[in-house]
């Protein structure tokens, strides 16, 4: 089971949050539901798809009576917040009169990307539509993945790889990845790969412990940033 379905959507109200935080009547969720859509659309097109690229690898989506609040996870909060927040400000216009809600954004920076599946996945399309050989690009992201702290990763190819004439899907495994134990922590990215032969597709499996590792280590990091240092 584990090995089939997607990894965070198996683990929801188990382990794992909602990333759309709210509660509609059956008239009013469609609607809410699209415009949810509508929204990371709108912010995956503005901030990963033209330079300069922002990294945001997921958008959180909470809503009350009064305001709508979008949280956004980025690699680089700088792009985003902009001189003197200028960037931000403009982004809220924009979802504002998208949405016609009074939007609130918030910022939460990506302390390592190599552990990020999603940017992982999409570092590997920038390596695949350089021409790069697939198999070093592989090798690449998953010893810089290893030494970010990972316990084990998986990357899937499955398409036209290297321009072949017959589709085909190439695996790499470096470490543990246990897809069906539901206390560890994956973190899961795909991405489509556009080329001139086709459209590859790359999935992203990221092991970063169980779930009791990675909120020790958390905790550990905040308690040593708030310890005080000695003069």
């Amino acid at each position: 089971m584990g090995q089939k379905i997607h990894p965070h959507g198996f683990r929801v109200g188990i382990t794992e949050g909602w990333t759309s935080r709210w509660f509609a009547p059956k008239k009013l969720f469609g609607e809410l539901l699209i415009e949810d859509q509508k929204i990371r659309k709108f912010v995956d097109e503005k901030l990963n798809r033209q330079p300069p690229y922002a990294a945001v690898a997921k958008v959180e989506i909470e809503r009350t009576r009064e305001e709508l609040k979008v949280l956004l996870h980025t690699a680089r909060p700088g792009v985003v917040i902009g001189p003197k927040g200028a960037e931000v400000d403009k982004l809220r216009n924009e979802l504002e009169n998208l949405t016609g809600r009074k939007v609130k954004v918030e910022i939460a920076e990506i302390g390592s990307p190599d552990l990020n599946g999603q940017l992982v996945a999409e570092s590997i399309a920038e390596g695949l539509k350089k021409r790069s050989a697939f198999r070093r690009v592989l090798k690449q992201k998953a010893e810089a993945t290893r030494n970010a702290g990972a316990k084990g990763i998986k990357i899937q190819l499955s398409g036209r790889i290297g321009g072949a004439e017959i589709a085909r899907v190439e695996k790499m495994i470096n470490g543990s990845i246990p897809l069906h134990t539901l206390q560890a922590n994956i973190n899961y990215g795909q991405f489509h790969c556009r080329t001139p032969y086709g459209i590859i597709g790359i999935k992203v499996w990221i092991y970063l412990g169980t779930y009791a590792e990675t909120d020790a280590a958390a905790a550990a990091g905040v308690n040593a940033q708030r310890r005080p240092r000695r003069r």
